[in-house]
């Protein structure tokens, strides 16, 4: 065989659930390493080389892998699934360990890398001198933060700076699990569930809805009445908000929903069900702005009902109040209050501060469950 020494591992352990099985890379997985590292998701997500050549996954399967398990500074199992190469999960380091996963676009989606991850961490903690795995990712990488979600790490937050991938400093998402932690979330994730009307339909924002998102964020109107819009805000401002957006449904601050036109998708504002782990655990704020093309036609008032129902349902978020504030003076948003059957009870002086710098007075509505 041309190409790189084949050095074999003293010992890797095989670690199965049933479904997911980890052992040691063997020649028959380069192919699939090949088309995993090539893939677009994988390029955009990690420091791997690219173009990626086979002589590249053929090095990294049968020389840097094992030399890692005998040196016992890097643990790399790939994942097998259906009789079938599925990716890689690695332990690195000890007693403080990082974890890093990747599977294969045939694997994607079926809760393969959890189960991958739980068996790698199990082993960490009780074979391999490991206290606490800790987890970073690109800001924005949701597929990896519900992995990590999932699997039970707790969810730091961001940290500026702690990535060098292609030449680049990049922020961080940040987790981390400790031995004796149960593998399990720690935080119901406020998912953007599809919701649906006639004409609207309420999803998850996506990267076609960033120059919408901008545009409406720009306007005058709403850098007025959202005095914590950045200014200028611009496409990157809207890519910070989407991701913003995805941790704080993670942690199960906030659901979010694009509102898009049910014919052709294109964005035309956002509602939200905020502060749902404040004082009291049964309650949200909802929060709105729309684009400016799409006021005035009920879109909204439409929306937020959609929202609502969603939000006091036992399947849906289970809320048992819901709250809103609306400045004096902003009257499309207080239309859209009492329009959604939300009663005002009662004015917080000057409690406002707009874009100008002004104060005004917010007015509080308020939505009980009934049942």
């Amino acid at each position: 065989m041309n190409g790189p020494e084949m050095v074999w591992p003293l010992n890797v352990p095989v670690l199965s659930d049933g479904l997911v099985t980890l052992r040691a890379h063997v020649p028959a997985d380069i192919d699939a390493m090949l088309e995993m590292a090539n893939d677009p998701e994988m390029v955009r997500w990690t420091s791997i080389a690219t173009p990626h050549t086979r002589e590249m996954s053929e090095d990294f399967a049968l020389g840097i892998i094992p030399r890692g398990w005998d040196e016992g500074t890097n643990r790399i199992w790939a994942i097998e699934a259906d009789g079938r190469f599925a990716g890689n999960v690695d332990i690195r380091h000890a007693p403080i360990g990082d974890i890093g996963f990747a599977l294969h676009p045939w694997a994607r989606g079926k809760g393969l890398m959890v189960r991958a991850v739980r068996l790698a961490v199990d082993w960490a903690f009780n074979e391999g001198g490991i206290e606490i795995v800790h987890w970073r990712s690109h800001v924005g990488n949701e597929a990896s933060l519900r992995v990590a979600h999932s699997a039970g790490f707790v969810l730091h937050g961001t940290a500026p700076g702690s990535l060098l991938e292609r030449g680049a400093v990049l922020d961080a998402w940040t987790a981390s699990i400790r031995f004796g932690d149960a593998p399990i979330p720690r935080t119901n994730w406020a998912e953007s569930t599809v919701l649906e009307s006639d004409r609207l339909i309420l999803r998850a924002n996506t990267e076609a809805d960033l120059s919408r998102i901008a545009e409406a964020c720009s306007d005058p109107d709403s850098q007025h009445w959202l005095n914590s819009l950045p200014h200028p805000y611009t496409e990157k401002s809207a890519r910070e908000y989407v991701h913003t957006c995805i941790w704080q449904a993670a942690t199960g601050i906030k659901a979010t929903w694009a509102i898009a036109d049910r014919v052709t998708d294109q964005l035309l504002g956002n509602v939200a069900v905020m502060d749902m782990r404040g004082p009291n655990p049964t309650s949200g704020e909802i929060g709105y702005w729309m684009h400016p093309d799409a006021r005035g036609k009920g879109v909204m008032t439409e929306a937020v009902r959609l929202v609502v129902a969603h939000a006091f349902s036992p399947e849906g978020l289970d809320r048992r109040r819901l709250v809103l504030y609306a400045a004096d003076g902003n009257d499309g948003s207080n239309k859209v209050a009492e329009a959604a059957g939300f009663s005002r009870y009662g004015t917080q002086r000057l409690a406002e501060r707009l874009g100008d710098g002004t104060y005004v007075d917010l007015h509080g509505y308020e939505l009980l469950r009934l049942s």
